[in-house]
């Protein structure tokens, strides 16, 4: 097990926070409680191939004023990663979900990026009373067929599984791919530190497997409640905030967040990639936290 423990010492300059644990029954995740004590919270869910790692410099922004809640999905991470757990939207939810319980909070405020819309939005809109403000960050929380081919390799039988979990082929180019801005070499090692080996790399590869394609799978069926439940974010402070040169979150899912929520307020970032905290030189990080304080 990884802990704060026993991170590099060029990890922890980046990364100083002191990581919690959580049983899920299935493994225990890892988390962030940064900030004071409240039983109102922020709660920030990341995607695929990232970590809490990808939100460091949100909660450094945010947590002096607001408790920060940040967890690693399990196969995630500083978390567990079981072979042979089923790493499916619904199950991911359920995490998220007990987590979210066991800390008795009153109020939650959310910042969803890439899988962490479906998870986060899946996790909360079924308690949408509890729900209080949402920053939404390159992601989709509806059916969509649009998959770029470099996703759609990583997919195939076989050939993908040794892409992305023997070379890989999924979170290390993520670290050049998802930015239009090089990355520091600290924060590149950052990004790919929980995924050095085969086992490490499962979630990665189940998360790719996972996609929703319509063919009738549990997480098909969890997608389409989560976006026949999106009207409810009408009742809510919604901020949009895009990386406008996304290769995979593109600006044709930019336009259906817009449609789907006209009242909310809606960034496209020109010159930012999917990793837009990265590439807004802090831009990012500090509109979340304006978003979250108003």
């Amino acid at each position: 097990m990884v802990n704060e423990t026993t991170l590099p010492e060029w990890l922890q300059r980046l990364y100083p926070f002191t990581p919690r644990r959580f049983e899920t029954g299935h493994g225990e995740i890892s988390y962030l409680d940064e900030g004071p004590r409240s039983d109102e919270a922020v709660v920030m869910v990341h995607g695929n191939p990232t970590w809490s790692f990808f939100y460091r410099d949100v909660v450094r922004a945010v947590s002096p004023t607001m408790r920060c809640i940040v967890p690693d999905h399990l196969g995630c991470g500083l978390s567990d990663k079981p072979q042979n757990w089923s790493y499916t939207l619904p199950n991911h939810i359920a995490n998220l979900t007990a987590l979210l319980a066991s800390l008795e909070l009153k109020r939650i405020h959310l910042v969803v990026h890439d899988w962490g819309g479906p998870i986060g939005l899946g996790t909360l809109l079924p308690q949408a009373a509890r729900l209080g403000r949402v920053v939404i960050l390159n992601t989709a929380a509806f059916a969509d067929t649009r998959v770029p081919w470099r996703i759609r390799l990583c997919r195939a039988p076989l050939i993908g599984e040794l892409l992305v979990r023997g070379l890989n082929g999924f979170a290390w180019p993520a670290t050049w791919m998802s930015v239009t801005q090089m990355l520091p070499e600290d924060v590149r090692r950052g990004f790919l530190f929980p995924y050095d080996s085969w086992a490490n790399r499962i979630a990665t590869h189940r998360f790719v497997q996972d996609i929703p394609s319509g063919n009738g799978t549990a997480s098909d069926t969890a997608l389409a409640r989560i976006e026949a439940e999106l009207g409810k974010l009408e009742n809510h402070a919604v901020r949009i905030l895009w990386g406008g040169e996304d290769f995979c979150f593109n600006r044709h899912y930019f336009a259906r967040w817009t449609k789907l929520l006209p009242t909310a307020s809606a960034t496209l970032l020109k010159g930012v990639g999917h990793y837009l905290v990265e590439d807004s030189h802090g831009r990012v990080a500090k509109e979340i936290a304006q978003h979250l304080k108003d």
